[in-house]
Order: structure tokens, then sequence, then C-alpha cells
């Protein structure tokens, strides 16, 4: 029976490879989503066609497919894609290549034992990592503010205070209050303020890097970790947040609200045990900030 005709049908990948890896069919799916015609693929070595794969865990697969007859997976969450083939799909996406899943299997001639040829299956799972990706983004959100949450907050702090013991790689820890908050929420009421703490999160984002993690830390609190960043460089960027929030205006339904903030910084993270201890420490900074009048940087020891 020739398959050809049905392989040119389903929707996805399929290329079948001899015992030298060499192109010996390409189906009409690959094709058109990698624009290089069935013509032009024929008869290629895959590693010359596709020098990505020519690397020791692609290698030790296809050998193994070979040898024992068995099936290789390649998933998207391990490896993304094996194919680089430009990401066209009609949905939102942050991916430039095809996500793809990828099974490798073995082909036999008849009822022989011997493998004679691999064929690679490839399936487009964009849009599926993608809705994937979205998912943890919103489980790692502050719903109000946009900014990350706590739990998320805790979890990188621990990952970034354990990289910064282990390579002695600087890093700095801020926390931001808002200023009589309550004040806000009285005059003007609630929705008002959370207007204020979408704002003010928005203005604090705007003055940090992109490496930089912002996390809402419980009511009108925040906290930023500064990844590769001196105590020194961490006063610059808590001074520039602390004035651009005093210079910004806020308008809400015709009223004009202006509001500060309240930073406290711990002075080195080097003379921390752990990243609770740091933590701790930061909030007594803030603290200090607060009690000396706030609208200022603090830090402490």
């Amino acid at each position: 029976m020739n398959f050809r005709n049905l392989f040119n049908a389903l929707n996805l990948g399929i290329i079948i490879l001899d015992s030298t890896y060499k192109i010996q069919f390409w189906n009409d799916w690959m094709s058109i989503h990698s624009n290089r015609k069935a013509e032009e693929m024929l008869d290629q070595n895959i590693f010359d066609a596709f020098p990505n794969l020519n690397k020791p865990v692609f290698l030790r697969s296809f050998k193994s497919v070979f040898t024992f007859g068995n099936f290789y997976f390649f998933s998207q969450k391990l490896h993304g894609y094996l194919f680089p083939i430009p990401n066209v799909s009609s949905f939102q996406s942050s991916f430039d290549r095809m996500q793809q899943s990828c099974t490798v299997c073995p082909m036999r001639e008849g009822d022989g034992p011997q493998v004679t040829h691999i064929c690679i299956t490839v399936q487009d799972v964009t849009e599926m990592a993608e809705y994937e990706k979205m998912l943890v983004e919103i489980n790692h959100r502050d719903h109000l503010t946009g900014t990350y949450n706590r739990r998320f907050l805790n979890s990188r702090l621990r990952e970034e205070f354990e990289r910064h013991r282990r390579y002695k790689r600087s890093m700095s820890l801020m926390m931001i209050d808002i200023d009589h908050f309550k004040s806000v929420n009285d005059t003007y009421g609630h929705l008002c303020g959370d207007f204020i703490l979408k704002s003010v999160s928005d203005t604090i984002q705007a003055a940090l890097r992109r490496v930089d993690i912002l996390a809402r830390y419980g009511g009108e609190e925040f906290c930023c970790i500064l990844p590769e960043t001196s105590f020194e460089n961490s006063l610059l960027v808590a001074e520039r947040i602390r004035s651009h929030v005093e210079a910004a205006s806020y308008e809400y339904e015709g009223q004009t609200i202006k509001v500060t903030v309240s930073i406290g910084i711990p002075k080195s993270a080097e003379l921390h045990d752990s990243h609770e201890s740091l933590l701790k420490n930061t909030d007594i900074a803030l603290y200090e900030a607060k009690v000396s009048g706030r609208n200022r940087v603090a830090f402490s020891s």
C-alpha cells in the first residue's frame, strides 16, 4: 500500500530518513510550514539541512532508534522545537519559532527485525504552549496591579539569594510603601485607591530594568528584587523611584491626586544567611523610612 497520499494529508510533519540520515520523504505539511519543497530536501543529510540537530542528544536518540528499534520523544517543554520553523500562528504569541512535539520512530521492511528507516513526526503545539505560558503568568500575577504576587516573590527571592551566595554575585532588595494610603481610600473611596495602587506600580515599573522583579507584597506595599545590583546602585534606583512617584500627578474622575512613597533597603545582602533574614531586614529599613518622616529612602545594616 502506498502511504504517500496519507502522509501528505496528515496535519503534522512527516520526515523519513535512511540509515545514513538522508531524507527520503518530506511531506506537504513540512514543505508548507518550512518553506522548503520536497524536491530540494530529498537525499539531503538531515544534519546538513538542519545543523542544530547535529548535537550529542539528538545523535544518540537517532542511533538508539536505528539500533534498538525503540521510540524517542522530544517534548516542547524540554526542547522547544527540533526544526527552526518560523511561528506563523494567528494566535498572539511570544514565540519566534513554532513550538513542536516530535516523535522519532523505527521503520522496518515487511516483518523483518532490522530497522531500515526512521520516521520523525512534527506536531505544532505553539498555541498550547502559549496558553500554558499564559496560565503560569496569571498564577504568578497580582490581579489588580499586574505585578508579580507574593508567592512568586518568595520563590524568586529564594532562587536569587541562593545564586548570590553560591556565585558571589551582587543582589539587592527593596520594599516600597505608599505613604498615607489609608487617607486616599478614606477621601476618594476604595475604587480610587485601586487606581492609585495600579498607577503607582506602573510608575515604579517604568523606573526598573526588565530583569528586576516587582511584586505586590501586601496592601499598599511592594517589594522589588534587583539582581546583579550593588547596594550603592540600589540606592540610586530607589531614589529614582521615590522622585518619579513624588513628581507624578494621577488623575481620577476629575481629581488630581499626588502621593509619595517610602523605601527601605538592607545595606548588604552578604550579611544575611537566608532570604528570610534579608527580607526581614528590608522590612526594618522600610519602617525606619516611615518613622523618620516618609517620602524618603532608608537602609539598615
